[in-house]
């Protein structure tokens, strides 16, 4: 069974967002296509991102959530998703998988300092 909510630490190596998650295999996992700059919205008022953020997402709404993604396709194993309300779209690869069983139609996330 999988969790509902998930969290992740992203955080910049040479330029680029990326995270750890050993628990699934993943090692300076990049965010490309979008999510660079969805992620920059999202941190604007958290101290030293750069360093490190807690990422909270699942498919289903919680409490303080600050975005909601919407899925728009399937391209090239990852897929397409939409910030309708900042006019933002970013693809997430087929590590996506790793935390859900199939593509989720929306995603919701909520970015915070780390403790």
């Amino acid at each position: 069974m999988q969790n509902s909510l998930m969290v992740i630490v992203p955080y910049r190596y040479e330029g680029t967002w990326v995270f750890d998650d050993e628990r699934v295999g993943l090692i300076k996992e990049p965010f490309v296509a979008g999510i660079p700059q969805m992620i920059e919205v999202m941190v604007k008022e958290i101290p030293h991102p750069e360093q490190g953020f807690r990422l909270l997402f699942g498919a289903t709404p919680f409490p303080g959530y600050q975005l909601e993604l919407d899925w728009i396709r399937e391209e090239f194993q990852g897929h397409w998703y939409a910030w309708k309300e900042k006019n933002l779209e970013g693809w997430l690869c087929p590590a996506l998988f790793k935390y859900f069983w199939q593509a989720p139609l929306k995603i919701y996330c909520k970015a915070e300092p780390k403790s």
